[in-house]
């Protein structure tokens, strides 16, 4: 009898979709040739076929040699060491389709075979068909492109993993980039949160970039967020701090107020004074707050000359000529100066202090210093954004919308490497509450998220998504995690260190995309999360090449070792290793001239000065500044 070329073993023993295999003696050599082309017998991450009638099973090595044998009943593992060890994860009927799941199992003694480079064009598909895009190819047959499902993909959430320097934004730019492919998906619309500022370079002329003081000569648009857009809780906690109970309902109060004066002064579509609420995204002027607060907090008051006791008047410090020094101006931040308070003399005549304090002077203070900080200004004085005194903005948050996701461009990358830490996790969560609730109540409009998906890309997402965070950030994700994919919100989580996220929204993501990780509590996190309980696949972590992945999930028909598809050179995000050494290694992940071969010119260290105080890593030569300035001058 001819041999089977393709035969690998024999199944000994099925618990549920773990199966056992004895490696039959023909596979010695642990090498087999099928149709001219070489397979390597028993590799972890190999796929292999068990035939059941016109069915077949797949399955994908878990584990080789003595350790994958069975026990027996004294506990030990039967002898020898050709063993397999496959954990069950699809079949294929009779039209040959390939579909995740199993309706039967094996028996023993049923054949197992190599799973070929055709049993893989059935399993994956040749060529992209519609609804799904290629991310790189089959690590183990380069002919064979790696697709994935994209509305999987989206609305059922995903995770890109690795550590630094395996090749995660590499990875999520090329993801991103068949994904706003404007021939295929002319009306996509991605989001991404930049921490460092490294997406703009690799998606070009496919994205729009918002960034805190950005430069229009480069194309970015400056990024505003309104205050007046957050929550009441988001506001306090990105601009007073902590307060009493007590202080914290009467600045609400305060809040209301002025915003029902900002709706009667102009009314708007969709809210009454009777709907408002302290929450609803209705404009007023914070500056008029802070005045507010200042005043209850500094006033030194007295008496009316001839009037009741309850008479009074702000005691302010007055000049030489009797005047006012100070009155102070709500929109410039400017306080009134007010005189000592005053504790001797006749009782009409005493200078009272803080009548209604609520005791919260630092707070009323570090709201005033974030008021002026220019830092912030993209918060509190957000451009066309900023209401007067009386609460009326030059625009409303349907422009900021239109800004955000309503513009041509497929990717929206909203560089935040200018925020302060100290606010980074509050603003997080604003953007995507924002974001989120106006797709969610606009769900069935075509601008809504089950018209039109929404996919929110959180790079760096363990600095503000941690286990127990309970701040808007953590907030804000879970809801998206919990209830995004009925509503067309998905996300997708970028992270080094996936054992610092939050256990409950990484067991949401429903596809898992694996890159190199060494820290074995990372991979123990991830192995716990991933859709499949492929122990043994995610055992190869550690081993696996820069840019290359293992994708698990509901987003791929099986798990796949892919290679991703290695974007230019001029469209590589810029997160890139700078080289240390010309001549040293050649691996992919470096980039630009030896930093300690070249030449050692003159320091300019008054030009980083310069970089520095501008914040922003943009540079220009002073020649060419110069150049530019004068043939400007000569055009005019």
């Amino acid at each position: 009898m001819k041999r089977d070329p393709t035969f690998v073993g024999t199944v000994q023993s099925v618990t549920g979709t773990d199966v056992t295999v004895e490696l039959g003696d023909e596979t010695v050599t642990g090498l087999s040739f099928v149709a001219g082309a070489a397979y390597r017998i028993g590799q972890v991450g190999t796929f292999v076929r068990i035939p059941m009638g016109f069915a077949s099973l797949f399955g994908v090595v878990s584990q080789v040699g003595a350790g994958a044998a069975p026990l027996r009943e004294d506990g030990a593992h039967t002898y020898g060491n050709r063993w397999l060890r496959v954990q069950l994860i699809g079949e294929s009927g009779a039209g040959g389709r390939f579909a995740r799941g199993i309706s039967q199992h094996p028996t023993i003694d049923d054949r197992v075979h190599i799973v070929t480079e055709d049993d893989l064009k059935t399993i994956y598909g040749p060529s992209e068909p519609s609804g799904f895009v290629t991310i790189g190819t089959i690590a183990s047959a380069a002919a064979i492109p790696a697709l994935v499902d994209v509305n999987r993909l989206v609305t059922r959430h995903s995770a890109v993993v690795g550590s630094t320097g395996a090749g995660k934004s590499t990875t999520v730019s090329a993801v991103l980039r068949a994904l706003s492919n404007s021939s295929r998906y002319p009306s996509s619309r991605v989001l991404i949160l930049d921490m460092h500022g490294e997406y703009a370079r690799a998606l070009g002329a496919q994205a729009a970039v918002f960034r805190v003081s950005a430069d229009a000569s480069a194309g970015e648009i400056e990024l505003r967020v309104p205050f007046w857009a957050l929550t009441f809780d988001e506001l306090v906690a990105v601009s007073i701090g902590a307060v009493s109970d007590q202080a914290r309902a009467v600045i609400a109060d305060s809040v209301l107020r002025l915003k029902k004066a900002s709706l009667e002064a102009k009314p708007r579509d969709g809210i009454d004074e009777q709907t408002l609420t302290v929450d609803s995204p209705v404009p007023f002027s914070i500056h008029e707050l802070w005045f507010e607060l200042h005043k209850r907090e500094h006033v030194t008051t007295i008496p009316k000359p001839g009037a009741g006791a309850e008479e009074v008047l702000p005691a302010y410090l007055l000049g030489d000529n009797g005047a006012p020094v100070q009155l102070g101006d709500a929109m410039s931040v400017t306080a009134p100066l007010y005189r000592t308070v005053k504790t001797t003399g006749a009782p009409n005549e005493r200078v009272q202090w803080g009548k209604d304090s609520l005791g919260i002077r630092q707070q009323v203070g570090l709201l005033a210093s974030r008021l002026r900080d220019p830092r912030l200004a993209f918060l509190f004085s957000p451009g066309e954004w900023l209401p007067d005194k009386n609460g009326l903005p030059q625009q409303d948050l349907d422009e900021l919308l239109r800004a955000w996701i309503g513009h041509s461009a497929p990717v929206t990358i909203l560089d935040l490497s200018g925020v302060p830490s100290a606010v980074l996790g509050e603003l997080v969560g604003a953007v995507l509450r924002v974001l989120y609730d106006a797709l969610f109540w606009a769900r069935n409009l075509p601008e809504g998220g089950r018209e039109r998906p929404l996919l929110v890309v959180l790079e760096e997402a363990h600095a503000y998504l941690g286990r127990g965070d309970t701040d808007s950030a953590s907030s804000a994700v879970r809801r998206i995690a919990k209830e995004g994919r009925k509503y067309g919100v998905g996300l997708m989580l970028v992270s080094q260190r996936p054992s610092e996220l939050d256990p409950t929204v990484l067991s949401q993501c429903g596809t898992i995309i694996a890159m190199r990780l060494s820290n074995e509590s990372d991979r123990g996190h991830i192995t716990s999360a991933a859709p499949e309980n492929l122990h043994g696949l995610f055992d190869m972590l550690p081993a696996l090449r820069t840019g290359e992945a293992i994708v698990v999930g509901e987003a791929v028909s099986l798990p796949m070792r892919v290679l991703i598809e290695r974007p230019p050179d001029d469209r590589m995000p810029d997160s890139v290793d700078p080289r240390v050494s010309v001549g040293g290694s050649e691996d992919d992940g470096f980039d630009g001239p030896g930093g300690w071969n070249q030449r050692r010119d003159a320091p300019r260290y008054d030009e980083v000065l310069v970089q520095w105080r501008k914040q922003n890593v943009r540079y220009e030569h002073p020649a060419v500044v110069n150049a530019t300035e004068t043939s400007q001058q000569e055009h005019k």
